[in-house]
């Protein structure tokens, strides 16, 4: 069984840093107040670390808060210049961003080794 978000769910990123060591309740309250959405709306709420390498994603599904987090071994995840605020998403752009992937200009933020 897969648990994920339904296909037209809404996806919007936390513009600056945002201190990883939040968790469900300081992540939601950032929701309500920073960025005066409803934390249990059912959309997706993402957050970058200050070094880039880490995200958190905080989603209702109907029954409770989820938080997801990604850490990349390389690269940063890329993430708009505001420094408050928030930017909607489509899934195919959280997508690239979750793979490290620049979500403007698709280019990786890393390149592999290449064995000669």
């Amino acid at each position: 069984m897969v648990i994920g978000p339904a296909g037209n769910v809404r996806v919007y990123i936390a513009c600056g840093v945002t201190d990883m060591r939040k968790g469900f309740d300081t992540l939601a309250a950032q929701v309500q107040t920073m960025l005066s959405f409803d934390p249990h709306n059912g959309s997706l709420y993402a957050f970058r670390g200050r070094r880039g390498d880490l995200i958190k994603i905080l989603w209702w599904d109907g029954q409770g808060l989820c938080l997801f987090s990604k850490r990349l071994e390389r690269g940063k995840f890329l993430w708009p210049q505001a420094k408050d605020g928030s930017v909607s998403l489509t899934r195919a752009q959280l997508s690239m961003l979750l793979e490290g992937i620049d979500w403007r200009a698709p280019v990786r933020t890393w390149a592999p080794e290449v064995a000669c």
